[in-house]
């Protein structure tokens, strides 16, 4: 009798102590821990003489990172390196070879790009083509900053690709590249200078990219499309990206011979008497082509 009444306080007791300890459990979620998780770390934690864990240096996971076991990638040859897509049937060079350069990709008044590189840098063909315009002389002065000088000293290539690339500001241009001249993409074509309006600058090509027009129209040469995507590419190694689609889409869009429209009139000499006009300019200019005097640059374009 008295061993039933002690058995029967020990079940309560025993459900009492459960009862509490179920009250004083964090609350959760059925089948999901509410407990802190534990750290995983690559090797057991060490043991310290007061039992308590030490404390990580600063990092996501505990334990001492001077343990932590190195994981080394699988034993694979080595990569293969592809070249970049071929996107069009034409191969292009960077217009300057064999020096450190420099350039701008953003539109600075006219759609071209200054390249900055020493002077005496090579300028190559961007790519294979017929020389189309030479200018060997340096004329232009800032009393008149005609357009057509601006440039100083240059080369255009008619591309095999239909499309004219005008390298301007040269030093020099190479004796054997005359109108007519068929070369080659990387083909050196001169040498980089400041001639032209550039005389106050450091050496740089002017770079430009457009279509075949006559020579009097020489603001069409100096540049209708932005060329620093296409300069990115050949620089890095995307020799066939080609301006094709993007020059002919917009002849299509504004014509042929769209009139001059930014950066167009001469300034009147300070010794003109008379009010000279740009059209008494133009006209004069006219008359020195026909009769192809030493004053005006050599401008050929072949028939």
């Amino acid at each position: 009798m008295r061993s039933g009444r002690l058995a029967a306080v020990a079940a309560a007791a025993m459900a009492v102590a459960g009862l509490t300890a179920a009250c004083g459990a964090p609350a959760g979620v059925a089948g999901v821990s509410s407990l802190p998780p534990v750290p995983r770390t690559e090797e057991p934690t060490p043991d310290t003489s007061d039992g308590a864990v030490p404390a990580s240096g600063g990092g996501s996971v505990a334990g001492d990172s001077s343990r932590m076991r190195s994981v080394l990638p699988p034993p694979a040859p080595d990569p293969v390196r592809l070249p970049p897509p071929k996107v069009s049937a034409y191969t292009y060079a960077f217009p300057v070879k064999g020096c450190r350069v420099s350039y701008a990709r953003q539109l600075l008044v006219l759609p071209k790009s200054t390249i900055w590189a020493g002077k005496g840098c090579a300028f190559v063909s961007p790519v294979n083509g017929v020389v189309r315009e030479v200018n060997v002389q340096n004329r232009w002065v800032p009393s008149t900053d005609r357009g057509q000088d601006r440039e100083g000293r240059f080369v255009t290539v008619l591309g095999e690709d239909g499309v004219v690339y005008l390298g301007g500001h040269l030093d020099s241009v190479e004796p054997e590249v005359r109108p007519g001249v068929t070369v080659k993409a990387g083909q050196r074509l001169g040498r980089l200078g400041n001639s032209g309006n550039a005389r106050d600058t450091a050496s740089n090509l002017y770079f430009a990219i457009s279509w075949p027009v006559p020579p009097e129209y020489w603001w069409i040469r100096r540049g209708m499309i932005e060329p620093w995507d296409y300069l990115d590419a050949w620089y890095d190694g995307n020799r066939t990206l080609s301006p094709k689609k993007a020059v002919f889409a917009l002849r299509k869009r504004v014509g042929t011979l769209p009139a001059c429209d930014l950066l167009c009139a001469s300034k009147t000499p300070p010794s003109a008497k008379g009010g000279a006009t740009e059209k008494t300019e133009k006209a004069r200019t006219v008359v020195r082509r026909q009769d192809r005097t030493e004053e005006e640059p050599t401008m050929v374009t072949p028939g």
